[in-house]
């Protein structure tokens, strides 16, 4: 058989095995010959190989020979493999089995590796397929199936349920129920799925669960309080969901809310027995509850009963604190004083802020204690802590009062408690807030509170510059600066880095009017802490005082930017830009005001007079009248809006502006007597003179008002123009004389200082310097100030009301003088719409009363 298998094999090629054969004495000859088996460049002309490789998948080559032991004849490999399988015997390696006859090497699987019938002719071998592109993709899932229906549907779900939590923890509440709804009808079409695919029996409770209690709690966050209570009621009452009776608690809340007490008790009850005694936490917070509901009722022995078994079994600083407000209710002092020694001895669990100061020891530690200084459970301590001191105070206040016979015994009582506790540093915090209750109790001397203050001068530094600065304070408010100027200083000694300290020494300089220094102070409590809203106010003020305007502009700009809706800053920055000339500017500002506080009379005023300072009438009247109709008693605003009313030809509704002025200012003869001229130019020259009369027993020296009187009856033909004009003479008579005296004390009192300076600067030569009283100086209100003078804000035709120089000349004692001026100024000139031409009235200023009219 060896010999059929190499029929085909050249003459050459058998001799070289032969002779190969023969030569089998060198073991280690035949390593560096070339082997042709591993010739890959003549497969191309290999006959046999190239039929096996056109052979199709799963279908065998034709048989040419049989091997002994083998089940299946061997592929047609002789041309190409036949005559290179003795390459072992070339190799000095003797070949066993039926290779050693020159047989090929029996084939056991169906097909040889790395061989397809994709390859064609003049194809390279690939045994590794690298040549033949990526790999063909994997099968692809059936998603026709039910079951793979149902477990996409499931991951749907599961995703609105997630999206629904995540939009309530970012606060979109109203998204939150949407996709909670959503996740439902997906929920309900599952279970209709399973069932119609007879899976019934496998449906998740617990995604049934899931979605129930998500769609009750968005229910609940968006306040609808009956479909959140009827889809908790559907899980309570379903058997298969366990522990669905602790649901009740959030049911009880609900009740809660809707201010149900009764039902709201009744289901933490229930939910109570829901629980067992494991979960202590949770049973200690439902009763925690169901005391405060009973607060609520006003039923305090029961909530009392609750408070006192959460006391006993799992005390905190909340249920101490509602027990000291349950007895305080029922006026019982000495468990108020039980419940308060209760309450400063709940442990808090927090250990001491020691171990978050570093050492120079360990730097491995020292990183880690500042890793950790200011890290989520730093604050969470932090925060309970600042509670607790702030319940303890609060408490410590509310029962000073009630468990002794006075305040202060009270309150010392407390302080005692809280020394001999752990928040032993309480208790210097308590006995200055019980300094600062003095100042709020009216029926409280504040000496008590000064000599409380006191006490801590001689207290460690902290506690010694608190108390300082609150007594640097008092003293301010009583306006002793020289005290509130020392006990500054001493709370500066104490602690020199306290702004509060710095910005009371500033304000003691600043009444001083020493203004750099001041500001200095100021600065130096910025430095300490640059959110010290109270020394950036001061400091803007101190610059505003200088003059240095845009200082102060970028000291109210930062101030701003920290307290954004603050209605003083947005009007000193309005007030800023006006002494800066951009009314502009100003406008908005004080928009930015009104917009805070609409009812704000003087910046509505101010808005008035900056509008009329651009010359919008129209909009300065809408402020101005919206300012009197909060404030109907500003004379300035009473003043414009009479002014505008005379000016637009509506005396009469000026009339109401000038009563009120009369009201509020009824010594001041000009007000009667606009709402005299009011009348008159009204035409109800009736009611005028009616006025005008009551001027005149009001006032009888009153020239102004006589020389209408006298005109006024001249006009309507009355007999009373006689005696108004025989008054009218001899007050003018008196006026004369009067002034006269006047004159010449004024003459004779010169004529002396003259005759004075001249002996007394020939008998010493010394002159005496005369005293003046210093000017003024302008200073600016830290709240609202006014303009520059109140003329400039009013109208020309205001601007001749009579004052207390009358612009009138005394008469001549020969002729009666009874011209007047109109306090309301010249009318204005009507036009003209007929060919003939009117009189005026009250045109009769150059009139002369005749000799009839004159005194005798």
């Amino acid at each position: 058989m060896s010999i059929s298998l190499l029929h085909n094999v050249p003459k050459e090629r058998e001799m070289e095995n032969v002779h190969l054969a023969v030569e089998e004495d060198d073991l280690y000859s035949g390593y560096n010959d070339y082997n042709p088996t591993f010739d890959s460049e003549e497969l191309e002309n290999d006959v046999g190989f190239q039929q096996a490789v056109r052979t199709s998948h799963g279908r065998r080559p034709p048989m040419t020979a049989k091997f002994p032991g083998t089940a299946i004849g061997a592929r047609p490999l002789a041309s190409s493999f036949g005559s290179r399988i003795p390459m072992a015997s070339s190799m000095g390696r003797p070949v066993t089995g039926a290779v050693q006859d020159g047989a090929a090497r029996p084939m056991t699987a169906v097909r040889a590796a790395g061989y397809t019938s994709s390859l064609t002719r003049g194809s390279t071998f690939d045994p590794l397929g690298q040549s033949r592109g990526p790999a063909p993709p994997l099968e692809a899932k059936n998603e026709d199936t039910p079951e793979e229906k149902i477990k996409i549907l499931e991951k749907k779900v599961n995703d609105l349920i997630e999206e629904s939590c995540m939009a309530q923890s970012i606060g979109a509440l109203q998204l939150a129920l949407e996709k909670a709804k959503e996740a439902g009808k997906k929920e309900r079409a599952l279970v209709k799925q399973r069932e119609q695919s007879g899976n019934a029996d496998h449906i998740n409770l617990d995604l049934t669960y899931s979605v129930l209690l998500n769609l009750a709690n968005q229910y609940a966050n968006n306040e609808m309080y009956p479909e959140a209570l009827n889809s908790y009621q559907v899980i309570v009452k379903n058997k298969m969901f366990s522990n669905a009776g602790r649901l009740k608690v959030n049911m009880a809340n609900i009740y809660f809310k809707q201010k149900n007490y009764p039902k709201a008790i009744k289901f933490y009850r229930m939910a109570l027995d829901q629980i067992s005694n494991t979960h202590k936490e949770m049973r200690i917070k439902i009763m925690q509850n169901i005391g405060v509901v009973f607060v609520r009722m006003g039923q305090y022995s029961d909530a009392i009963t609750s408070f006192e078994h959460i006391m006993s079994e799992s005390p905190n600083i909340k249920t101490g604190f509602n027990l000291i407000l349950c007895y305080y209710a029922i006026g019982d002092r000495e468990r108020m004083k039980k419940a308060f020694q209760k309450l400063i001895s709940v442990p808090l669990g927090i250990d001491d802020e020691d171990k978050y100061i570093p050492t120079n020891d360990d730097t491995n530690s020292n990183m880690v204690i500042e890793a950790i200084k200011n890290d989520k459970l730093h604050q969470m301590e932090r925060d309970l802590k600042i509670l607790t001191e702030k319940y303890i105070m609060t408490a410590a206040k509310l029962i000073a009062p009630a468990i002794e016979n006075s305040f202060a015994t009270g309150f010392d009582w407390c302080v005692d408690m809280v020394k001999s506790s752990q928040y032993v540093e309480l208790a210097n915090d308590l006995e200055i807030n019980k300094a600062i209750t003095y100042l709020r109790q009216k029926d409280f001397n504040q000496v008590e509170a000064v000599e409380t203050l006191k006490t801590f001068e001689k207290k460690d530094s902290r506690v010694k510059s608190a108390a300082a600065t609150n007594l640097s304070f008092l003293y301010f408010l009583e306006k002793d600066y020289d005290q509130a100027d020392r006990y500054a200083d001493l709370a500066m000694n104490a602690d020199r880095y306290n702004p509060a300290a710095l910005i009371n020494k500033g304000n003691t300089v600043f009444v001083k009017q020493d203004y750099e220094k001041a500001a200095e102070f100021y600065k130096e409590a910025l430095r300490n802490d640059s959110s010290c809203t109270e020394a950036l106010y001061n400091l803007g003020l101190t610059y505003k005082r200088l003059n240095r305007l845009e200082e102060a502009l970028d000291c109210f700009l930062k101030l701003h930017a920290i307290l954004r809706n603050s209605a003083q800053v947005m009007y000193q920055l309005a007030h800023l830009y006006e002494l800066l000339e951009d009314p502009q500017q100003a406008i908005e500002w004080l928009m930015q005001v009104i917009s805070v506080t609409p009812t704000d009379p003087q910046a509505l005023a101010k808005l008035g007079e900056l509008h009329d300072g651009e010359g919008d009438k129209s909009q300065a009247f809408q402020y101005y009248y919206e300012s009197f109709r909060y404030f109907p008693s500003n004379i300035d605003v009473i003043e414009w809006l009479g002014a505008y009313y005379i000016e637009t030809q509506f005396c009469e509704k000026a009339i109401q502006y000038f009563e009120r002025a009369t009201l509020i200012q009824p010594t001041q003869v000009k007000w009667q007597l606009m709402v005299a001229s009011c009348y008159r130019r009204s035409g109800n020259y009736q009611k005028a003179l009616e006025t005008y009369k009551d001027i005149h027993r009001k006032f009888p020296e009153n020239v102004e008002c006589l020389r209408f009187l006298v005109r006024l009856c001249t006009d309507m033909g009355l007999k009373e123009v006689q005696d108004y004009a025989t008054k009218l003479k001899k007050v003018e008579k008196m006026k004369e004389i009067r002034e006269q005296r006047v004159k010449s004390g004024r003459e004779g009192s010169a004529r002396g200082r003259r005759e004075g300076r001249e002996g007394s600067a020939g008998s010493a030569g010394i002159s005496t310097p005369v005293l003046t009283s210093p000017k003024k100086s302008s200073i600016i209100d830290s709240g609202h100030s006014s303009s520059s003078t109140k003329g400039e804000r009013l109208s020309a035709k205001m601007r001749s009301l009579p004052g207390s120089n009358e612009p009138y000349e005394a008469s001549s004692p020969k002729e009666l003088d009874a011209s007047y001026v109109d306090p309301l100024g010249p009318q204005m000139e009507r036009p003209k719409t007929g060919a003939k031409k009117r009189v005026e009235d009250d045109d009769f200023a150059d009139e002369e009363l005749g000799d009839d009219l004159l005194p005798e």
